[in-house]
């Protein structure tokens, strides 16, 4: 199946009140174990490539997204390919050729004034390329490589009259909302703000995207997409999917030396969080 967009699947989300998931991949384990996850759910489904899994790649964006699209191209289901969490204009520019049909632009770490233009310029650039483009205002804390953030301290949360002139200023696709959620949490207990993401909703005419939704359990993730959000960023999950299976394996299985072997658990373990956790939202 051709590569879909992402504006395409997040905004047919919204009108429908439902959501797309979006899972960030590091490995080909984790590409062929988000494509199978959404095969079995039988619903579209986002792969995203952070900064972060780029620098692990050595600085190559190119192969590990030609290796999403070839295996997007040969889903069943309808997939898009997502740049997140950009903060290197270089990195930017090389999404169009690469395949993506959307970046999440992330100056959220600067103070107001600074994000906007930094945002608006990024915006003036993708917008020129076809791109669809996504931001954050707020503190969604715990991204790798920045320092701890309270996500319930007061002035962390994303406030919607800031919300609303940040969208209008900057002419931003979408917006990704610090409503309680962390980055990187392994446990599922964030607790969102329900009202203020009414509030939100209410304010904003650009689908809302909640980050760091492995830590929140599926009542929150449910009453989320039905309070407004239409897109659902998922990375953790699936590492701590993996990396159990394969602690698993490996404990029983010693003297394993084939990497196939405990890949593929990885992998299926994998599989199965993502069929979950898409199966979660299509209840909302």
């Amino acid at each position: 199946m051709p590569l879909v967009t992402t504006g395409e699947l997040v905004t047919r989300a919204a009108a429908e009140h439902s959501a797309v998931a979006a899972f960030n991949i590091i490995t080909l384990e984790h590409v062929e174990a988000v494509i199978a996850g959404a095969e079995s759910a039988d619903a579209p489904v986002v792969l995203q490539v952070s900064e972060n899994a780029v620098k692990f790649r050595y600085g190559r964006l190119l192969p590990l997204a030609r290796a999403a699209v070839t295996a997007a191209e040969r889903a069943a289901v309808p997939v898009a390919l997502h740049l997140d969490h950009i903060q290197s204009d270089d990195l930017l520019r090389q999404a169009a050729d690469a395949g993506f049909s959307s970046v999440m632009y992330d100056a959220a770490r600067l103070p107001y004034e600074q994000n906007l233009a930094a945002t608006r310029a990024a915006v003036g650039w993708a917008h020129s390329q076809g791109l669809w483009i996504e931001a954050e205002l707020g503190q969604v804390a715990g991204k790798a490589g920045e320092p701890p953030l309270d996500a319930h301290a007061p002035g962390a949360r994303t406030d919607p009259a800031e919300a609303r002139a940040f969208v209008t200023d900057s002419g931003v696709d979408a917006l990704a909302v610090a409503v309680g959620s962390v980055h990187a949490m392994t446990t599922r207990t964030a607790t969102l703000d329900h009202n203020l993401l009414k509030r939100l909703s209410a304010a904003l005419d650009v689908p809302l995207v909640l980050h760091g939704s492995s830590g929140v359990p599926d009542d929150e993730l449910t009453a989320a997409v039905a309070g407004g959000i239409a897109k659902v960023n998922v990375g953790t999950a699936l590492n701590i999917a993996m990396t159990g299976a394969i602690r698993e394996f490996l404990a029983t299985h010693p003297e394993a030396v084939d990497s196939r072997k405990y890949l593929s658990v990885g992998r299926e373990a994998m599989v199965r969080a993502v069929t979950g956790i898409i199966r979660t939202l299509a209840r909302s």
